[in-house]
């Protein structure tokens, strides 16, 4: 009976404060049924020579695994019709304006409210810098990186099924990516290891400084977001072009491509509310 009464206890307890954020289930994905759009448009400004290998990264994977991979740099693609037909968006090193006009803004944001899926990559913080759903969408926009260089980036939530098989510490060479106008809601999988920097240079010690803010030693590098009816991962590792042929980049990627997947169910645009960019938001 004493038994009984604390599995009472317990259950009530998790129903009326949630159940741990950790405990998001992934369903067996069946890559037949995915089909991804790579999209590559970019704003005026600085444009990533990694893009077209990332893009090749992705279509091998397809190969590999049996998934649809198909990819485009013009925003016609951005209508209800058309984008109802993807499991997920990937905006691989995307910055700044991606798209030409709001229409077809709202035509992706109905996209995500429908249930659909997004993974960022990279840069694309930097993306549509001046719309404010879309910086919601993806947990802040960019506002710093110190140089390339190597630094470590830790797990900090192994039990999520997009960090199997990642080292604990993963030292790599990369660009360390700062963000602000940072929403709350995003779960953090992986985190920069501040510590890790090289703060010789007494310019790049200051901005870190300056762009930590209110964090302590480890910063946001991967997390994943079920926002507004859809379901996002984004990772800003990748600056490099040889991760895209690296094994273990690969899998990270490959393994953000899966877990949202696994949570997008059908793309039910009923479901959908927004009639312009910035109709506000449901939480």
């Amino acid at each position: 009976m004493k038994l009984f009464r604390l599995t009472i206890l317990v259950l009530l307890f998790l129903s009326f404060f949630g159940f741990p954020s950790h405990t998001q289930p992934q369903h067996a994905v069946i890559w037949k049924n995915v089909r991804v759009l790579v999209y590559t448009k970019n704003g005026k400004g600085y444009v990533h020579d990694n893009i077209s290998s990332a893009v090749s990264c992705i279509q091998r994977l397809g190969r590999q695994y049996g998934f649809k991979v198909d990819t485009s740099a013009n925003p016609v693609v951005m209508t209800e019709d058309n984008l109802k037909h993807y499991t997920l968006l990937i905006f691989p090193s995307t910055n700044n304006d991606v798209f030409d006009n709001d229409r077809q803004r709202l035509a992706f944001r109905r996209y995500i409210e429908a249930g659909g899926g997004f993974v960022g990559v990279h840069s694309v913080t930097g993306t549509e810098r001046n719309w404010k759903w879309f910086k919601m969408m993806l947990g802040g926009t960019f506002a710093y990186h110190p140089k390339f260089q190597k630094f470590r980036v830790k797990v900090i939530n192994s039990a999520h099924p997009s960090m199997r098989g990642m080292p604990a510490v993963w030292e790599k060479e990369d660009e360390c990516y700062f963000e602000k106008e940072l929403y709350p809601g995003p779960q953090v999988l992986m985190a920069h290891d501040l510590t890790s920097l090289d703060t010789s240079d007494s310019t790049q010690r200051n901005n870190i400084i300056k762009n930590t803010g209110t964090f302590g030693d480890l910063y946001p590098a991967v997390w994943s977001y079920h926002f507004d009816g859809g379901h996002t991962w984004c990772t800003v590792l990748g600056h490099d072009k040889k991760d895209y042929s690296n094994p273990l980049y690969t899998q990270h990627l490959l393994q953000g491509i899966e877990y949202v997947a696994s949570q997008v169910k059908k793309i039910d645009f009923k479901k959908a509310y927004a009639d312009t960019r910035d109709t506000p938001i449901r939480f």
